[in-house]
């Protein structure tokens, strides 16, 4: 088991690719046929429950330019999971190539301590936190829209744009009343 790297590959032209991280696989497989669905580039989307990936067929994988965690907050195991598969992934992924995506918040309302669980490690890794609507088509197409927008930064498909500078104005701000360290 080796770390996922972003650098170890060449990217492909015109060719962006997404690797969606989910535990349960229920959002999982609706957001990869909108994503692949994109005619202005090439999207090739991979799909984990957990990581490391296999190393059986590390050769044949293309350069991964995203990695979303995609995590239901109505379980907690899926927090979990997110949490134990990123020892798998290179430093350098945490340079723009990392985002979460959290489901089911409003189903989770009594269990808040999951979703500021999910803000504190996205802020801690500087890493953006999106919201996703997974009960309707249009909720889907609408992340889809956003994760694509940041796949085409993260890939290199957006001139004058790095995926360190879109992470920086999208990063996750935790709020004064949530514990953070004091450095008084």
């Amino acid at each position: 088991m080796s770390l996922l790297n972003p650098f170890n590959k060449r990217p492909g032209l015109n060719t962006a690719t997404i690797l969606l991280v989910e535990n349960e696989e229920q959002f999982q497989q609706s957001l990869a046929n909108v994503l692949v669905e994109e005619t202005a580039v090439t999207v090739n989307v991979r799909l984990a429950k957990t990581l490391p990936l296999p190393m059986k067929n590390d050769e044949s994988r293309p350069r991964i330019d995203l990695v979303v965690f995609i995590i239901n907050l109505t379980l907690d195991k899926s927090v979990k999971s997110a949490k134990a598969s990123l020892k798998y992934l290179d430093p350098g992924y945490f340079l723009g190539k990392v985002c979460f995506m959290v489901t089911n918040a409003r189903q989770a309302l009594g269990c808040t301590g999951r979703l500021d669980a999910v803000r504190q490690l996205a802020v801690s890794l500087h890493c953006p936190l999106l919201c996703a609507e997974d009960q309707t088509p249009e909720g889907v197409t609408s992340s889809a829209r956003r994760l694509l927008t940041i796949l085409k930064v993260a890939s290199s498909l957006v001139p004058n744009t790095t995926a360190l500078y879109l992470s920086n104005l999208t990063r996750c701000a935790m709020p004064p009343d949530i514990d953070q360290p004091s450095f008084d």
